[in-house]
């Protein structure tokens, strides 16, 4: 199994995935939207959502090229750390008010 993520991050084709995942996780909200008015995301929430969760999945993929797989869970929930903590400074400001 080791051999075989191994194989997947060191080709280029993640970033693909990386995409295609991102993309199924925003129509998340968007299938939300058509039931509820609970959910009200604008054009830009998507593209910042988009971003954000691209950009720290390709950190992620770029730093485990780099660092023995032994470390790699400290590097993933440590980007999954810094993803959940601007996300929820982008939605309702935590310690700042950019949510706000």
């Amino acid at each position: 199994m080791k051999n075989k993520a191994n194989n997947l991050i060191m080709r280029n084709a993640v970033f693909a995935w990386i995409a295609a995942g991102v993309g199924c996780l925003l129509l998340l909200p968007l299938i939300a939207m058509q039931f509820t008015t609970e959910v009200n995301w604008e054009t830009a929430d998507f593209i910042v959502m988009g971003i954000l969760i691209f950009s720290i999945s390709s950190l992620f993929v770029l730093v485990a090229r780099k660092v023995p797989s032994k470390y790699w869970l400290v590097w993933a929930v440590l980007c999954a750390v810094t993803l959940f903590y601007v996300w929820a400074e982008l939605a309702v400001g935590i310690f700042t008010n950019l949510g706000s």
